[in-house]
């Protein structure tokens, strides 16, 4: 087995809900070790569903050890200050506010070690709105993703927080960055990732597209949204009552499409071409519509398949991983928490499962006493910090999930 690509490499991180504990779950996933320090009452995402941890913990914090330090007291942060003497990165998604406050800027952590690569996920990056606050929403509804998603009339959230993740994986791309420099024997760069510019990049299509419009038509005209731009792409029910998604983006699909069910349109040169279809968007989307009404599922899968036609089902989610690709060797890792099982899906690289060993997500200050004395705390020091209440440890059956009540 090779060795992990980031083995050897000692991530701190200091990070609640979703940015910062992504990227350093994706840093565990490259084989680095993640020390993730929370305060007393642990990140959130321990007590989010019947009073214990949600998803989001158990899908993203397996692997990492648990250190429980209270850092507003003098003693935590000396602690604190030990652990990142020895790392190698701190990844942290704390308020610019409460950075300063607890004196964990770059210019403060780059004092106790120069070399460490420093990285900050934050609602803003610099500029006039730096110490403002924003979340996942906030960056949605700030860069024009959520002006097109309404539901019932009203600008909504997408739901899963991509904007988040997104910013975790550019993290995951900064620190690489910055570790390639050290590695150069240069200063590594410190890496500031902001909500807000996240979706700005991700935004960037559409941003330059209605550019784009403005300047040729004179007027700002954007595509309408999704796959509504395209007739022919998008979810239809099948006769026995099943959402089939098609994939129909080129003139190639449309023919292909249309020979596969036998529709009469595959002649019809007046709309071989997608910008003939757009004109004709809804006589397309009807021919569609009905063909593929006409049909069970597995009818129009097994000729659409034949036909080398792009399509999925919409799943809902307590299907989707009995999907035979889903099961595939490699794409899935099997986590015990609290006499549970779960299978989480691995981080899309080639040959992943195997390569980083599996570790059930960690107890709240699980690995407080090991962390600090490996870091040169010794016992009577570790001792204290417990009983003042400035690090804690595990606490067998810290919670129970209420069960549910019929």
């Amino acid at each position: 087995m090779d060795t992990p690509s980031l083995a050897g490499l000692r991530v701190i991180e200091l990070g609640t809900m979703l940015a910062a504990p992504f990227a350093a779950h994706i840093l565990s996933q490259l084989g680095a070790e993640v020390i993730k320090v929370e305060p007393p009452r642990g990140d959130p995402t321990r007590a989010l569903v019947r009073g214990g941890p949600s998803g989001t913990f158990i899908a993203y914090s397996h692997g990492k050890k648990s250190v429980c330090l209270d850092l507003a007291t003098a003693d935590g942060h000396a602690a604190f200050r030990k652990l990142l003497a020895g790392a190698d990165a701190l990844v942290h998604n704390l308020a610019p506010k409460a950075a300063r406050k607890l004196q964990l800027t770059q210019q403060d952590c780059q004092a106790i070690n120069p070399r460490l690569i420093y990285c900050h996920i934050r609602g803003y990056a610099a500029g006039p709105q730096e110490d403002d606050l924003a979340s996942n929403p906030v960056a949605e509804a700030a860069t024009g993703v959520m002006e097109g998603n309404v539901i019932n009339g009203r600008p909504s959230r997408l739901g899963p927080s991509y904007h988040d993740q997104f910013a975790g994986a550019y993290a995951v791309i900064g620190i690489l960055s910055s570790l390639l420099q050290a590695r150069q024997g240069r200063q590594p760069a410190p890496v500031e990732v902001g909500l807000y510019e996240t979706g700005l990049h991700v935004a960037s299509r559409d941003l330059v597209g209605v550019q784009l419009k403005t300047q040729l038509l004179g007027r700002a005209e954007r595509e309408p949204h999704g796959e509504f731009s395209m007739p022919g792409y998008g979810a239809y029910r099948t006769a026995d009552g099943r959402w089939m998604y098609l994939l129909m983006l080129t003139d190639a699909h449309w023919a292909k499409f249309c020979r596969a069910l036998a529709l009469p349109q595959a002649d019809d040169e007046s709309l071989a071409l997608l910008k003939n279809r757009k004109k004709a968007r809804d006589a397309v989307e009807a021919v569609v519509k009905s063909a593929i009404g006409a049909l069970t599922f597995e009818q129009a899968a097994a000729r659409l398949q034949a036909a080398g036609v792009g399509f999925t089902e919409v799943l809902p989610l307590e299907r989707v991983l009995d999907a035979p690709q889903a099961r595939h060797p490699g794409k899935l890792r099997d986590v015990g928490y609290r006499g549970f099982g779960f299978q989480v899906p691995e981080f899309p690289r080639l040959g992943a499962v195997g390569d980083v060993a599996t570790v059930p997500p960690a107890e709240l200050g699980e690995h407080t006493l090991e962390v600090l004395r490996a870091a040169g705390l010794d016992a009577a020091e570790c001792d204290r910090l417990v009983t003042s209440g400035a690090a804690g440890i595990a606490t067998p059956q810290s919670f129970a999930w209420a069960p549910v009540r019929g």
